[in-house]
């Protein structure tokens, strides 16, 4: 975990952020009320002997206990539920789409926010789930029809060139280092550091602007990655200052830390607090990072 030392100043309990990253992460599930109610879901549920925990901040999110396989249960297959991180709900949450909205997903595959996102949509309105590489698309094309999401138009460009078009709102789940993804394999630490960082934020910046200038002023774009590394995150929404401002959030029951302003011997604009960072021993998950942005 050496590579995690670099920010052994900015996490709060270092210690605890340390030791997080080695302890199990218990399966997790969203509930897809495109097929199912939740009070009948849970009722199904109960009487297979599932043991689960509703999410504080999240009515639809459960937690599985430790022994749960969810992807194996009929339920999954049925569509009537969806394996997805406790984290990566976040995001559709603060993007929070409306019914009967145009709305963009700029790098979709697998799904799970997609669908996050057709769902607070109830299926009405454009969802546009976009993704460039074609082994990715067999995934998403699955778990859009296994979910039963019927507004959404599957898309193959490049995220920095997708077309003209006026969007109410972007999600830029943009890729990254994946440190935030160590509880279920140690092994991406070993890939990530200042230099991978470096070298994905220019793609970063580039698939953020593109997802500013694709929406109509007054509208929403939250960009999200699931690792710690400054360089990847307040570095990259410091560069779009010019097109958008950062907007305040908070989900009541999920303990955040603010963005930082200062990383490095650079320094960032103090709205850069206004974003999330959300570490693993904070709230028992993995690692996000979110920004909440309004087109100017």
């Amino acid at each position: 975990m050496d590579s995690l030392e670099r920010y052994k100043d900015i996490v709060p309990d270092f210690g605890g952020f340390v030791k997080a990253q080695s302890r199990p992460l218990h399966a997790s599930v969203r509930i897809n009320t495109l097929k199912v109610e939740k009070s009948r879901l849970l009722l199904r549920l109960d009487k297979a002997g599932v043991e689960y925990r509703v999410l504080e901040w999240y009515t639809l999110g459960l937690r599985l206990g430790p022994s749960e396989r969810p992807g194996k249960m009929v339920e999954h297959a049925l569509g009537y539920i969806h394996v997805q991180e406790v984290l990566s709900m976040v995001p559709p949450l603060i993007l929070d789409p409306k019914p009967g909205e145009a709305v963009l997903d700029m790098c979709s595959s697998p799904g799970s926010k997609t669908s996050q996102i057709a769902q607070a949509m109830e299926n009405r309105g454009l969802l546009v789930a976009n993704e460039p590489s074609m082994i990715r698309l067999k995934p998403l094309r699955f778990n859009c029809e296994r979910l039963g999401i019927t507004n959404v138009a599957i898309t193959r460009y490049d995220g920095q060139s997708f077309p003209d078009y006026t969007f109410d709102r972007v999600l830029a789940d943009v890729p990254c280092s994946s440190e935030g993804t160590a509880r279920k394999d140690l092994k991406v630490l070993l890939r990530s550091g200042r230099k991978r960082s470096l070298d994905l934020q220019p793609l970063q910046v580039r698939l953020l602007k593109r997802a500013l200038m694709l929406t109509h002023p007054g509208g929403t774009v939250v960009y999200s990655t699931c690792t710690y590394a400054p360089e990847e995150n307040e570095a990259v929404v410091n560069q779009v200052l010019d097109l958008a401002r950062l907007e305040k959030f908070s989900l009541q029951g999920l303990q955040s830390s603010p963005g930082l302003i200062e990383w490095n011997g650079e320094t960032y604009s103090e709205d850069l607090k206004l974003c999330a960072r959300y570490y693993p021993h904070q709230n028992d998950t993995g690692g996000f990072f979110v920004a909440k942005l309004i087109r100017l």
